[in-house]
Formats: C-alpha cells, sequence, structure tokens
C-alpha cells in the first residue's frame, strides 16, 4: 500500500493575479487529495531566502524574489497515498514549456518561474517546508 504523505503547495503570484486558484486546487481535490492546511500571506525577503537557499546565490535570484512579492501567495498542505508525487504528476514538469497539455502547468504556466505553484519534491523537503509555512496547530486531520 502506498504511504501517506502530506506535501507542501504555494499558489504562486501568476496563479493569483489570474484568479487560477480555485481551479487548481479543484484538480487536486479531485485527485483525491485533502487539505490539511491553507493560508494566504506575503512573503519576506528572509522566508525566500530560507526558502530558496539553493539558488540564493544565483544572478536570477532577485527576480525570483521580486516575482514571488508581486501578490501574496497561498500555501496549502495537501495529503494523500503518495500525495508528494501525484502532485508533481498533476502539475507537470517545472518549465511550463515542456508541461503536456492537461498538466496544471501545461494548461496555466508560462515558463520555469512562472509556472503556477512551488510544489516539495521530496518527503525530506516537505517536511521542511511545512514546518517553514505552517505551525503545528495550523495542519488538520479529519
Amino acid at each position: 500500500m502506498a504511504d501517506v504523505e502530506t506535501t507542501l503547495i504555494l499558489f504562486k503570484p501568476d496563479a493569483i493575479s489570474k484568479q487560477l486558484c480555485g481551479k487548481v486546487l479543484a484538480r487536486f481535490e479531485e485527485a483525491g487529495l485533502k487539505i490539511r492546511g491553507l493560508k494566504m500571506f506575503r512573503c519576506s525577503n528572509d522566508l525566500l531566502k530560507e526558502h530558496y537557499a539553493h539558488i540564493a546565490d544565483k544572478p536570477f535570484f532577485p527576480e525570483v524574489m521580486g516575482f514571488m512579492q508581486q501578490t501574496p501567495v497561498v500555501a496549502i498542505a495537501l495529503q494523500g497515498q503518495d500525495a508528494i508525487a501525484r502532485v508533481r504528476d498533476l502539475l507537470g514538469p517545472t518549465d511550463s514549456r515542456k508541461a503536456d497539455p492537461g498538466t496544471i502547468r501545461g494548461d496555466f504556466g508560462v515558463d520555469v518561474m512562472v509556472n503556477v505553484c512551488h510544489a516539495s519534491d521530496s518527503p525530506e523537503t516537505a517536511a521542511a517546508e511545512l514546518k517553514r509555512f505552517f505551525k503545528e496547530n495550523e495542519l488538520f486531520t479529519y
């Protein structure tokens, strides 16, 4: 039997500005994933530097920070069987230009940065990201 996992999704500014949150969230729910937590907030410089530590030293990082601060973002904790892999399959490749139609990024994304959602890529990353964006009392089981 597959493992029940909880993963993090961030609706990026393009999802917010294009009013795609409901459509995208519906795809996750229709795939059988459950919402354990959901909130909207503005990303601080410190939060973005921590979250994107793996690219914080790259010359394009200021552009990433500027993009991620254009609007608030929505953080969602989703739970389900093999949730991490399933979410990434529903999203399609990080580069929306390589994503198939029918995937979230293939239908709504533009490129590598403007790609609707961030999603955790492993159980270890999901655990760290969930702690970064949610307090323990903000995640629910039902």
